[in-house]
């Protein structure tokens, strides 16, 4: 009996969950049999800067009859239908009131704007197919305009819904999304989840979210129902898109639709039958099925230039003179705006038959396009064999390094670059290195197991060990120091401890960049070893680059107490320095203050004989600039020998937004092996060090390839009695810094594309002077940029064109300069880090334009002159700026 029942209650459950599961599969609206539907529909879209109102917004409104009847139901199931769709009285209109002289649809029709047959496509009858509310299929004629079809299926999203509440995955115009409905009474809401929506259109972004652009999207559709059909419905799709950096650099995008139920008249019955095949070969042979999401359009610019065209009329914009105003950045953009639609030959063209004096920026721009097309041209017109190109050449590889989205393609063009005849050491290093920041680049995307990927790997992880010649170990340290590869950790450390001098440093300052988690005990342990001389004497610059590392890797205690421990034993200048970077760790709140603050309670740590050593090394860090967007901080480390000669200044600035953070730039200046001029004893470790003197730069998380200003005591002697004292140019060219291109599907059925590009003209120089008879030497690091963004958002609707760009542009200069007396001891050091006053401005404009060349802008900008100023550093500078200019300088 037991088992009876048991078997009952199993069977009654089974019948309960399948009645249950089809009542929530009938919660669909229906039609009446031989009923018409009379509807008004619009759909309007609307463009504006982000905080612009509706009533001052470019855009416009599209307008139509809608019919809507009956032709199939399911005998079987009265939720499968078939309905007919027919739109007629089109109207395409301004979206807000002008006045007749700003009114471009003033005089205008659908005629003549669509043209007779798409107008015609358009009041064409569309068949859905709907089971259950939801949308199973479209039908609809052959050789439709894209953009026309697109519109039918915006109107149809208004007629998919179901009737009870729940989550779930609808197909639409806008793809596949995730959607949740809320049904109470005779109203169902509709919330889609648009980051969610699966479509094919793909775009691309800057690779660091520092750089990029931000996006919000809502989407919410009311219906009401009357006798369990819509009455209305009312859908509103907003999108917000703005610059990481600068949030006022934003654009948004309202899209709209309202269906208004007219009236009810009689209609014609439906058509008998069981198979939905069967029926619509009844209606019209000639209609087919059709996707639901949208079909990509692709708009082609009518009466733009050609890139020929384009190049004329902007390359006096190139000339070396020009380069440094936000002019030049400016046109750089539009430059690969139109190269990103040109053929190989066009670019060619323009490239031969360019003058040498424009080529460096050309040769910038056309790689940062980032198309095959462009990545074919240039490694056609450059010839690596060629010793007289190698201006042209780095320009390429460096524009290659900066790359926002690079891809396989450009990899494997250095890798064949790499395997071929290079007629430069300088240009064969560059490419290995710039290999480096590809791979990274890369990974970033997922694209680390790339063959391209996985090839260059093994190339730059196998390279040290493959090589005994010291200038390929760097290379491939520099090109791993780009690539940020975990498994290059254990590599790196192994060569922080066993290198010479410079391989040392440049092993440290590639782990100094990893994610503090990868710096594990036995880096540590190594780190520690290097510091304390464990097992061999090191450099001063090694061992002060270990315990910058050691500081900022989440240090222990004991490891915090042992380099406080050390201060007071060290030679004077490196007391100095490590005594300035813990004052700096607190002072700068960095995250090992709180176990500094924990060792300085030990007297022994802490204590007047320990704090009070004097010396002119330092370490400084402030900020730039604080804000709700962006936070951008400097600072200056600064190491000099006992004689009083600079051993290395490092000067970083770090840009964070987002919970994202960028290496902006670092240009280390270092010398080494000069104390003979002066007639002075080398420190400890370096008695036997050749003289030399150069400088290496990170600009935007890129490694580049370090510049010697000499090296060599002949050669020293050589550029002491030749230099002119101009600074010797270490990066200078254009870089695509944003890059973000998005298409936005809309629920109406039109479609928004978004372009966010950042242009920078950049110049960073750097140099070492000396003056044996005033006894003293002055370093100096200069950068000079102008920089341009631009966002511009246009809905092409083909017919009929609206946009809104919002952009900013500015110039400035920033110059750290650091004058050093060594006539006494402690000899007198002063660091100036000043910023001049530069311009601000920013532009908004709009514009709607019809084919027949009637066209509409608004234009509205602001200026502002941000005043110069001078970057504080510690009190001890100060005082000894004012000592240095008050007994005169030799320069």
């Amino acid at each position: 009996m037991l088992r009876l029942n048991l078997i009952f209650i199993c069977i009654f459950f089974t019948q309960f969950s399948a009645a249950a599961k089809v009542s929530d599969q009938t919660a669909g609206p229906r039609l009446n049999n031989g009923k018409l539907y009379k509807y008004s529909y619009a759909a309007e879209v609307l463009l504006d800067r982000a905080k612009g109102t509706a009533e001052e917004s470019t855009g416009y409104r599209i307008s139509t009859s809608v019919n809507v009847n009956l032709v199939w139901r399911n005998p079987s199931n009265k939720d499968e239908q078939l309905i007919k769709i027919l739109m007629s009285d089109v109207k395409i209109e301004n979206v807000n009131k002008r006045d007749d002289k700003r009114n471009i649809f003033l005089g205008s029709s659908a005629k003549s704007i669509l043209g007779k047959d798409n107008l015609a496509a358009l009041e064409k009858p569309l068949i859905l197919h709907l089971n259950f509310g939801k949308v199973k299929s479209l039908y609809s004629c052959q050789k439709e305009h894209a953009v026309i079809t697109n519109i039918k299926r915006g109107l149809v999203s208004l007629f998919q819904l179901q009737l009870s509440s729940g989550r779930g995955e609808e197909e639409d115009v806008s793809g596949k999304c995730k959607v949740n409905y809320q049904s109470r009474q005779n109203q169902v809401t509709r919330i889609k989840e648009l980051d969610s929506c699966k479509t094919a259109d793909t775009g691309f972004t800057s690779h660091s979210k520092v750089l990029g652009v931000s996006s919000k999207s809502t989407s919410a559709t009311v219906f009401t129902l009357e006798e369990g059909f819509i009455k209305s419905a009312h859908s509103e799709e907003n999108h917000l898109l703005s610059l990481n950096v600068r949030q006022a650099i934003a654009a948004k995008i309202v899209s709209k639709q309202m269906l208004q139920l007219v009236k009810i008249e009689a209609g014609p019955k439906e058509t008998a039958g069981k198979e939905v095949k069967s029926i619509i070969k009844t209606l019209d042979p000639k209609y087919v099925s059709i996707p639901l999401a949208a079909e990509t359009v692709k708009s082609e610019c009518k009466g733009c230039p050609t890139l020929w065209e384009h190049w004329q009329s902007a390359s006096k914009e190139f000339e070396p003179k020009s380069l440094s105003n936000a002019t030049a950045a400016r046109n750089f953009l539009s430059l690969i705006q139109t190269m990103r639609k040109a053929r190989k030959e066009e670019i060619l063209q323009v490239l031969r038959s360019s003058s040498s004096s424009v080529l460096p920026p050309l040769v910038d721009a056309v790689t940062s396009t980032q198309t095959s097309a462009s990545l074919e041209a240039i490694l056609e017109f450059l010839d690596f064999s060629d010793e007289e190109g190698l201006v042209l050449q780095e320009r390429f590889l460096y524009a290659c390094g900066f790359a926002s989205h690079p891809n396989e393609e450009m990899l494997k063009a250095l890798m064949g670059i790499q395997n071929g005849k290079i007629s430069s050491n300088d240009i064969k290093e560059s490419v290995v290195i710039i290999m480096g920041a590809l791979v990274r680049k890369l990974c970033q995307k997922g694209g680390c197991e790339l063959p391209a990927v996985v090839e260059t790997k093994k190339l730059i992880l196998e390279g040290p060990d493959s090589t005994e010649v010291e200038s390929e170990i760097k290379m491939y340290l520099l090109a791993l120091k780009n690539a940020l590869l975990p498994e290059a950790v254990p590599l790196l450390t192994k060569y922080s401890e066993s290198g010479s001098g410079p391989i040392s440093s440049i092993s440290i300052a590639a782990l100094q960049k990893y994610d503090v988690s990868l710096i594990t005990e036995e880096v540590k342990k190594t780190l520690n070893r290097i510091y304390h001389q464990n097992h061999r004497v090191h450099e001063k610059t090694v061992r002060t680059a270990a315990a910058d590392l050691i500081f900022s890797s989440n240090p222990t205690y004991m490891e915090v107490k042992n380099l406080m421990l050390s201060i007071g034993s060290l030679p004077h200048e490196m007391n100095k320095y490590m005594l300035s970077k813990v004052q700096d760790i607190l002072h700068f709140e960095m995250p090992a203050s709180k176990v500094v603050r924990q060792v300085m309670r030990d007297m022994i740590a802490y204590n007047y004989d320990r704090f009070s050593k004097v010396g002119s090394s330092s370490a400084f860090s402030g900020y730039i600039t604080r804000d709700p967007d962006m936070t951008a901080t400097y600072s200056l480390d600064i190491l000099y020998s006992g004689s009083g000669i600079l051993r290395r200044s490092n000067m970083d600035i770090m840009t964070f937004s987002k919970d994202t953070q960028l290496h902006a730039s670092q240009v280390v200046i270092e010398a080494q092996g000069l104390e003979s001029l002066i007639a002075a004893t080398a420190d400890e470790g370096e008695e036997d060090l050749e003289s030399f003197s150069g400088m290496s730069a990170v600009l935007f998380d890129v490694q580049l390839r370090p510049v010697t200003f000499f090296k060599g005591y002949s050669d020293l002697m050589s550029k002491m009695f030749t230099a002119t004292g101009e600074p010797i140019n270490v990066v200078k060219g254009l870089i695509l810094l944003v890059d973000h291109s998005q298409v936005i599907q809309l629920q109406s059925g039109l479609r928004a594309s978004a372009e966010f590009q950042g242009g920078l003209a950049i110049d960073i120089s750097g140099g070492m002077e000396f003056s044996l008879w005033y006894r003293e030497s002055k370093t100096s690091v200069n950068n000079k940029g102008a920089m341009v963004v631009t966002g511009n958002v246009t809905v092409d609707m083909d017919f009929v064109r609206a946009g809104v760009e919002v952009s900013f542009e500015t110039e400035a200069a920033l110059d750290f300069i650091t004058t050093v007396k060594f006539s006494e001891y402690p000899f007198l050091v002063c660091m100036q880090m000043e910023k001049a006053q530069f311009p601000f401005r920013q532009f908004l404009t709009k514009y709607e334009s019809l084919p027949s060349g009637k066209h509409y802008i608004s234009r509205k900008g602001r200026s502002e002159i941000v005043p110069g100023s001078e970057f504080p550093l510690h009190q001890e500078n100060s005082n000894m700026c004012k000592k240095v200019f008050s007994e005169g300088s030799g320069w």
